[in-house]
């Protein structure tokens, strides 16, 4: 029997991830045998509950769990599969961490409505709700989402890359998205905008979004940064995939200082010192008033 999710409570901690400024780092536990980079490290649920406790003690305020890889090239998974990685997990990690803000990274409703009874406060949807009813949903459960911007599938958003202006293209998408979200009865502040990065850009592409991470939280949503380990830092800095650390932390200068921001990572620890050293280098160089 599916259980009634306590939708006050969901509210309640979506809106408390804001009482503090800067950035919050959103770690991220891929229960899949697939992903690019950890696939099959988690795909148990007890290792992936263990990894997502590893990120909460390393300061991450965001646990995305995803059942579903999205990597280019993936094959789809089921809506039932799915399911059967990512509610254990979800179900588990809120009963220790009751605090926790929980989000589910899916395009499924079906999958969604799972995780969101199961304990999950938020759906990270990288299709920016494609599937019709999804916003309908997260509207009832007073939950946020995650609206991405990707171009195709993962089997094919690699295949053109080609804008003519990607800043522009990218944000007028996620304002429409939202427009669709706030047609649904889903508020603003529980509608936060992901410019997908390494879906379907290249890299000048990545790297042009990435710089105006300003301009698109000044649009007045959350707004999430997701460059962790991703092949761009490899292409330009000839890294393999498991020595990314310093290329995503060198990804995330522009969320400095920035309020209403979420980092999504696969290393909590060293994001959250970089963001904490860097803020306070960044609010040495403001002007007096």
């Amino acid at each position: 029997m599916t259980r009634t999710p306590d939708t006050t409570a969901i509210a309640k901690r979506l809106d408390e991830l804001w009482t503090t400024s800067g950035p919050v780092v959103m770690g991220i536990v891929n229960a899949t045998p697939d992903s690019f980079s950890d696939g099959g490290h988690f795909l148990a649920p007890e290792a992936a509950v263990a990894e997502g406790e590893r990120h909460i003690e390393a300061g991450a305020r965001i646990i995305d769990i995803g059942g579903e890889s999205t990597r280019p090239g993936a094959d789809p998974v089921g809506a039932d599969e799915e399911c059967r990685r990512v509610l254990p997990v979800i179900g588990e990690l809120r009963r220790r961490h009751p605090a926790a803000v929980i989000s589910i990274d899916t395009t499924k409703v079906a999958v969604a409505e799972a995780a969101l009874a199961a304990g999950a406060d938020l759906v990270n949807d990288v299709s920016a709700a494609s599937e019709a009813g999804m916003l309908e949903l997260v509207a009832a459960r007073r939950a946020g989402i995650v609206l991405m911007h990707r171009r195709g599938t993962p089997g094919t958003m690699q295949q053109d890359t080609r804008y003519d202006d990607v800043v522009a293209e990218v944000h007028a998408f996620l304002r429409d998205r939202a427009s669709a979200a706030a047609d649904a009865g889903v508020p603003a502040h529980r509608v936060w905008f992901d410019p997908g990065i390494g879906f379907g850009k290249d890299d000048a592409g990545n790297l042009a979004l990435l710089a105006a991470i300003p301009e698109l939280a000044a649009c007045g949503h959350p707004v999430v940064v997701g460059p962790s380990r991703k092949a761009f830092i490899g292409r330009l800095t000839g890294a393999p995939v498991e020595d990314r650390l310093g290329g995503t932390l060198a990804a995330l200068i522009p969320a400095v200082g920035l309020d209403r921001i979420v980092v999504r990572v696969h290393e909590p620890a060293p994001a959250v010192q970089f963001l904490e050293i860097a803020g306070r280098l960044s609010r040495l160089e403001e002007p007096a008033a």
